[in-house]
């Protein structure tokens, strides 16, 4: 019965943990890349699904949705501090949240209501591209929510003010009451309202998720419905639409964009 001692059993139970551990880490390792694949076509099909070339729920294959997406978007690497565009960064290759967590490529973001806590130099932005121009701005949001940081994306018209579609690709919150930021009715009530309003020369961002129903975008266009039973979610998207149109986020390359001030590329914007 030796066998069956107590350091026996302890022993047996290690070495069970080490293999069950090999596999699995080796499992992953092994899966990697195809993770890494799984998470670019989810993005991609985001920012179709958001640009209108995509509908929301639709099943393609893996190359319909890079088909689609190399045919009709233009990713560009966006100096946020200048609002230019950077030439020297492949934007096929740039990752904007690993750029965040890199004090070399990021600075430490100031108080915010959104609660970013560093803001990357550099941004990964998408052009819809319509017969040789510009047709939507893709661009990368993200915030603090009730339980997680919300990752999506909003769809703005050439006039940088109208939006046309919102999606978030990344959450952890509540399902059926904060997870209700993904569905489509929800975002479909974002669709042509705006973004800032002008006072004097200055844009100041304006779009808000308020308590209870927004009237039509027509009549209403800087409020939208809000979430029921998720008011801390809701105030999370207000406050991530006001920091990421701000100044410390997409405000200089909107006014840039709008005023037809953007260069190719700019050396100090690589920082």
């Amino acid at each position: 019965m030796a066998q069956y001692s107590t350091g026996y059993i302890f022993s047996f139970a290690a070495g069970v943990c080490l293999v069950c551990s090999v596999v699995v880490s080796g499992a992953a390792v092994a899966l990697k890349d195809r993770q890494e694949e799984n998470k670019l076509l989810d993005k991609r099909s985001k920012v179709l699904t958001v640009a209108g070339l995509m509908r929301e729920g639709e099943s393609l294959s893996k190359d319909e949705i890079t088909k689609r997406f190399e045919e009709n978007i233009e990713p560009k690497v966006v100096n946020l501090e200048s609002g230019q565009y950077v030439s020297e960064i492949d934007a096929a290759d740039y990752d904007q949240r690993k750029a965040a967590n890199d004090p070399k490529l990021s600075k430490e973001a100031p108080d915010n209501q959104a609660k970013v806590r560093r803001i990357p130099h550099n941004a990964l932005v998408y052009h819809v591209m319509k017969d040789g121009a510009v047709s939507k701005l893709i661009l990368p949001v993200e915030g603090k929510g009730l339980w997680s940081t919300m990752y999506g994306f909003i769809a703005v018209e050439p006039d940088t003010t109208s939006i046309s579609g919102l999606t978030f690709y990344e959450h952890g919150e509540t399902p059926g009451l904060g997870g209700e930021v993904d569905n489509p009715s929800w975002k479909g009530l974002w669709k042509g309202r705006k973004i800032y309003q002008v006072e004097g020369e200055e844009w100041v961002p304006s779009i808000e998720v308020i308590k209870g129903q927004a009237g039509p975008a027509s009549e209403d266009p800087y409020r939208v419905d809000g979430l029921s039973g998720a008011t801390l979610t809701s105030r999370g998207v207000t406050h991530l639409m006001d920091f990421w149109f701000g100044e410390h986020g997409f405000k200089p390359y909107l006014t840039n964009f709008r005023t037809g001030s953007l260069d190719a590329g700019a050396a100090e914007g690589s920082k």
